[in-house]
């Protein structure tokens, strides 16, 4: 049996130290929002490069357990001389979700008020979000995306060209990057029709990213949370107040 080399040790270490990180800045993001420091009303510069530094950590935190064994069989090939650096290939997987994060904005910036003050037609919304986010879960799309991040030789064999140059491995991060985000596009889109991104609900919709794509029982798994959010959605269409406790919740959780 081959014995564990030097990447098998450092780079799980680094990547979940990322996370750490991350989710170290999305709290400090998350008590700020809570402060009010973060005006949802205006639209400036500085306010939409604040939330993109909070979008990126939260993206690291939530997506880098989850994207570990990609990475890890990257760094294999890097270490042999066979590929760019291993960071040019997560920086291509984190461009891809910043530029996630411009529409994310958008959207945030202008759900955040009414979810806050309970407007009927915004919890409404919420639930319709969490129908089309269960109903996502059982697609073709998320199936094809799903088996793409669990094999990550599968996806260098179809999608790993001139790994050796820095542009081919900032493409190939890119691309796996529109794999994960094909995955759980839905669920960041319910996270953002909540108004918000409490730590509590990002956990929560980590440990589910993470154990689709790399638990035994993922599909089931995937099954079950459609379950969940399509009755999630039924609740907030019949009462649309209820997206505020949700809010709540994840403040105080």
């Amino acid at each position: 049996m081959r014995g564990r080399s030097p990447t098998d040790r450092w780079l799980p270490a680094l990547l979940l130290s990322v996370a750490g990180l991350g989710w170290w800045w999305s709290s400090v993001s998350a008590a700020g929002m809570r402060r009010g420091e973060m005006s949802m009303d205006t639209q400036s510069a500085m306010l939409f490069g604040a939330f993109l530094v909070a979008w990126v950590a939260m993206m690291a935190a939530m997506m880098l357990p989850a994207v570990l064994p990609v990475v890890r069989l990257y760094a294999r090939a890097a270490t042999a001389g066979n590929a760019a650096p291993v960071v040019i290939f997560v920086a291509g997987y984190l461009a891809l979700w910043s530029a996630a994060g411009i529409p994310a904005f958008l959207a945030w910036s202008r759900l955040s008020g009414p979810v806050a003050h309970g407007y009927p037609w915004a919890g409404r919304l919420a639930g319709v979000v969490a129908v089309g986010a269960g109903l996502y879960q059982l697609t073709p799309l998320k199936a094809m995306c799903l088996r793409h991040c669990r094999s990550p030789l599968a996806f260098f064999l179809r999608h790993g060209k001139h790994l050796d140059r820095p542009a081919g491995a900032f493409v190939a991060g890119g691309r796996h990057g529109v794999f994960c985000l094909g995955c759980c596009w839905m669920l960041m889109v319910l996270l953002i029709a909540f108004g918000t991104m409490q730590l509590a609900w990002m956990l929560a919709l980590a440990v589910v990213i993470l154990l689709e794509k790399v638990a035994p029982f993922g599909d089931r798994l995937t099954r079950v949370t459609a379950a969940l959010l399509v009755l999630l959605g039924a609740v907030l269409l019949v009462h649309p107040g209820f997206v505020i406790h949700l809010v709540q919740q994840g403040a105080m959780s």
